[in-house]
């Protein structure tokens, strides 16, 4: 087993991509807000003193302040399932500001039904 775990800036595609892993037969992720550190470093550094960061603080989206970090584990064989439904649903990851995704190794388990 193993953990996928997605950071998903487009978070416009959310909904998409839980409809997407429903119809893939996977279920019991869990969705949390997040915040990168760009974003935190944008916020609590005055302008003057960090350049760079006043000018991706203009770029980033004041409405959207976070994105979304999902968690679901999974037996090994349906990782590549769920990241077909993520490349699907969110379009390419290596596109600047879309998202990661990575899996972490399960040892062991308890509460997950199969």
């Amino acid at each position: 087993m193993e953990v996928l775990v997605i950071v998903l800036n487009k978070i416009d595609s959310l909904e998409d991509l839980m409809v997407e892993f429903k119809n893939n037969d996977i279920r019991g992720a869990t969705i949390i807000d997040s915040m990168g550190m760009i974003r935190v470093l944008a916020d609590e550094r005055p302008e003057e003193d960090l350049p760079l960061f006043g000018s991706l603080k203009m770029m980033l989206n004041e409405n959207r302040p976070f994105n979304k970090t999902i968690f679901t584990v999974l037996d090994s064989e349906k990782i590549p399932i769920a990241m077909d439904c993520v490349k699907k649903t969110v379009g390419d990851l290596n596109k600047n500001g879309v998202g990661i995704m990575f899996t972490i190794p399960v040892n062991i388990t308890e509460g997950i039904l199969k």
